[in-house]
């Protein structure tokens, strides 16, 4: 399997760079800018930086984010079920370690065992970019972003937009939009629905067929007005509600349910040019409960609030720009109503970019965080771009990173501790990561690319520890974990309305005292997407792998899985659209023991007025 994956990679990575002969017609591109990062940059010259726009979700179909956020190098996606709970992974971090931001706004599961956050009812319908940020983010965002930082940023509505859409296992769903936007004022709201009948993830293994339904209800809110040429307001609301069937451990056919509701929200002020500064004054919500019945039924909720002050630079574009601010967080939970608690911090964080030289950029932050339990941390990060000339680009960085308990670690939730056992007081994961990177862009915008070697190590990672004498469980800091990696990208445009877009990551992940490998890693994984447009007829054929990868219990197989994704024209606003997942109704795993969905198709239609 291994050498099938770096086989087909190596021939993509060919395909890529000679592709550019093959082409017609001169394309210019401009550059993709990246904002989760303060100031806006420029992707090329941001190590670990990656954007995904609305067209590339619409190009391949993407319904949640875990259709499209498996294609990033380096971030692994895995679940138990179908709707049940998906993580994922960056840089070989676990899943607590991924701070995830919509409209700006950490949406991060305070009472979920580590503070990760599910994607599985993540529905991309009203979403315009997902913007990937790889490696220590905390000089940015503070904890949690040890392995990198995923921001959804939502759309700002202008017409009616419909979609419907039904197929496979039962599958229905169906989203309406409506929305006005001008240079003054912006409002618009949209609703979207999906439901599945589902199939049983433990089916693939032991012969069981009870299915697993999912249902998801997502509504979005967006309001924006300029009330003088130097003062604004804007808000955001997002509300998302899940309900899945899902397997017992096993896996296991079971009658099991699990119901959660997300939501989250921002009202921001804007003033321009106040003492040769742009500020924004931010206040931010986010919720969540959860509802699961089984043998052991648990409610569970969490609650986040941030206030936010930053003020920008005037001329982000100038050769010195900056940025800085003040935040204040609190963080509750509510643990099956046996256990409640709080963390709350307060922080202050500034960046800064200088263009040295035409040819030369280096970008510097520094973040205070001082919490409430667990003391003070200062984070920072550095990195740089050199311009080589020939569309070559060198650049590197080096950050730090922290992580804090989360409120489940920190009161011990879910532990069993004997009379007479002594732990540990946990502390918090720290982390440190360096990278270097060297991308080329054709001087016709039709190729670019880029190669990444980085290495990221996290002390006093926070994990579970059973004695299976003893049968005690309790939280412990381990003493040091080390990711090296490799990830290759490109994407070239053949002409004739073809383009190709290729990823591969190389992902060695250890403890780095007993060497023994990080779980749920798998060592080789990549993806290639071949698309094509042309006046009415669009389509894409997208093919995922993955190597073998280490799991509780053993080791899962990896895989190759081939999606296609069509749509056809019937008017200016009318569109068909066909997709089909799993072609070769490959029998495969993300998670050791738990099959996914078979050969499956889906028709609809799209409506844009």
């Amino acid at each position: 399997m291994k050498r099938s994956i770096l086989l087909s990679t190596a021939a993509l990575s060919v395909v890529a760079i000679a592709a550019p002969a093959l082409a017609e017609d001169t394309t210019q591109v401009s550059d993709v800018v990246v904002t989760a990062t303060r100031l806006p940059a420029i992707v090329a010259e941001t190590p670990g930086a990656r954007v995904i726009d609305s067209q590339t979700i619409e190009q391949r179909g993407a319904v949640f984010a875990t259709d499209i956020l498996s294609d990033v190098p380096g971030l692994s996606v895995y679940r138990a079920s179908f709707g049940g709970v998906a993580s994922v992974r960056m840089r070989g971090a676990s899943q607590d370690k991924t701070l995830v931001l919509v409209d700006g706004v950490p949406v991060n599961d305070p009472s979920q065992p580590a503070g990760g956050f599910d994607f599985s009812g993540f529905e991309l319908g009203d979403v315009s970019r997902v913007e990937v940020l790889s490696g220590p983010q905390s000089s940015l965002w503070g904890s949690s972003a040890i392995g990198g930082v995923i921001s959804f940023t939502t759309t700002e509505l202008n017409g009616i937009s419909a979609n419907a859409e039904a197929g496979s296992y039962g599958t229905a769903r169906g989203r309406l939009g409506l929305g006005v936007a001008t240079d003054r004022f912006a409002y618009g709201v949209s609703v979207s629905k999906f439901h599945s009948d589902g199939f049983s993830a433990a089916d693939k293994i032991n012969g069981n067929t009870e299915k697993d339904g999912f249902d998801n209800t997502t509504v979005n809110a967006r309001a924006r007005y300029e009330l003088t040429d130097r003062l604004g307001v804007d808000a955001s609301y997002r509300h998302s509600d899940t309900d899945a069937d899902v397997d017992g451990f096993g896996p296991v056919d079971a009658l099991d349910t699990a119901a959660t509701v997300n939501q989250s929200g921002l009202v921001r002020l804007r003033v321009a040019d106040v003492l040769g500064l742009d500020h924004k004054f931010t206040v931010a919500a986010s919720d969540i409960d959860r509802v699961s019945k089984s043998a052991f039924p648990s409610v569970y909720s969490g609650e986040h609030r941030l206030y936010r002050w930053q003020a920008d630079s005037r001329d982000q574009n100038a050769r010195l720009a900056y940025s800085f601010g003040a935040e204040h967080e609190d963080t509750q939970a509510d643990l099956n109503g046996s256990v409640k608690a709080e963390l709350g911090v307060d922080s202050v964080f500034g960046v800064a970019r200088f263009n040295a030289t035409d040819r030369l950029s280096v970008t510097a932050g520094l973040r205070h965080d001082e919490t409430d339990t667990y003391g003070g941390k200062t984070t920072g990060r550095i990195s740089a771009a050199f311009d080589l000339g020939a569309g070559l680009t060198l650049s590197g960085a080096y950050g730090t990173g922290f992580k804090t308990p989360s409120v489940a670690q920190t009161v011990c939730d879910f532990c069993f501790i004997l009379p007479g056992t002594t732990v540990a007081q946990l502390v918090p994961e720290t982390a440190e990561s360096g990278e270097l990177a060297l991308g080329w862009r054709s001087n016709d915008g039709r190729f670019d690319g880029r190669l990444t070697a980085y290495r990221l190590e996290v002390e006093n990672q926070i994990d579970g520890y059973f004695d299976f004498v003893s049968s005690e469980f309790y939280y412990v800091n381990l003493i040091r974990t080390r990711t090296d990696g490799v990830e290759l990208e490109g994407r070239v445009d053949l002409g004739r309305g073809f383009d190709l877009t290729a990823a591969y990551a190389w992902t060695d992940a250890e403890n780095a005292v007993t060497k023994a490998p990080i779980l749920r890693v798998a060592e080789h994984s990549g993806s290639a997407t071949l698309g094509w447009k042309g006046q009415r007829l669009s389509g894409a054929v997208t093919v995922r792998a993955e190597g073998e990868m280490p799991d509780s219990g053993g080791m899962r197989d990896g895989f190759v899985i081939t999606n296609l994704n069509g749509a056809y024209a019937l008017t200016e606003n009318v569109t068909l659209t066909a997709r089909v997942e799993n072609l070769f109704d490959e029998h495969y795993q993300r998670l050791l023991g738990y099959g996914e969905a078979g050969l499956s198709g889906y028709v609809g239609i799209r409506l844009r007025y």
